[in-house]
């Protein structure tokens, strides 16, 4: 079974729009789908950001079923100037971890190397700092992915798509938002916000429209890929 790791589940919206015979496993994540893209059976899963998280989704789905290769999909930040919000990234490999495919779509795209670390990236200087390093883009969650893929030797894919640009400064300090658990806790965020309302509410507002966007361009390009 070909499985498709996100952190939330709105990065699985646009994919999940494709999907037929769709049924809800009971399984102890905070997302679970199972169904039919393009005629072969997937499983979809989200647990929360991080790599524990996610390796717990990767491992709770070989508990139930045999997996037969790992595609981490959802949000990241680009590193590079020449990235824009909502360009498809295909990563050649996760920095530290090994190398990556790329499938095959008739849809565009960019490619180079994930950068995944268990934090968020906020400010635009971090983000040209590692941009200069060698990363393209940053997210939180590959890595764990990875290294399963690898250990179960099993086919990896990591498939991106950019919400912020290397230039932005995100208005909250997100790290200071995760609950023990490493989620990101909604209670934090919207108290913070409060705080500064009239700076950080606009750019929350438009984040998120721009987040809806690029989880549609995502399912897109997943559904017209083959692996």
């Amino acid at each position: 079974m070909l499985v498709f790791v996100a952190a939330e589940c709105r990065e699985l919206e646009g994919l999940l729009g494709h999907l037929e015979g769709i049924a809800r496993p009971n399984w102890p994540l905070d997302f679970a789908r199972t169904g039919q893209l393009n005629g072969a059976p997937v499983v979809m899963v989200a647990n929360g950001p991080g790599p524990k998280l996610a390796g717990t989704a990767v491992d709770v789905v070989k508990k139930h079923m045999e997996v037969t290769g790992l595609v981490s999909i959802g949000f990241c930040g680009g590193l590079q100037p020449s990235l824009q919000a909502c360009d498809i990234f295909v990563a050649t490999e996760v920095v530290g971890v090994g190398p990556a495919l790329a499938p095959t779509s008739q849809k565009s795209f960019r490619q180079g190397r994930l950068l995944s670390i268990d934090r968020v990236i906020t400010t635009a200087a971090e983000k040209t700092e590692l941009g200069n390093a060698g990363a393209d883009v940053i997210e939180m969650e590959a890595a764990a992915v990875a290294t399963r893929a690898r250990d179960w030797n099993v086919p990896f894919y990591a498939i991106r798509v950019v919400t912020d640009t290397s230039a932005e400064t995100f208005p909250l300090e997100f790290n200071q938002m995760r609950s023990p658990d490493g989620r990101f806790s909604r209670v934090k965020i919207i108290g913070a916000a409060l705080r500064r309302p009239f700076a950080v509410f606009p750019e929350l507002i438009g984040l998120n429209r721009r987040t809806k966007r690029a989880a549609k361009a995502l399912g897109d390009f997943l559904a017209d890929s083959r692996f």
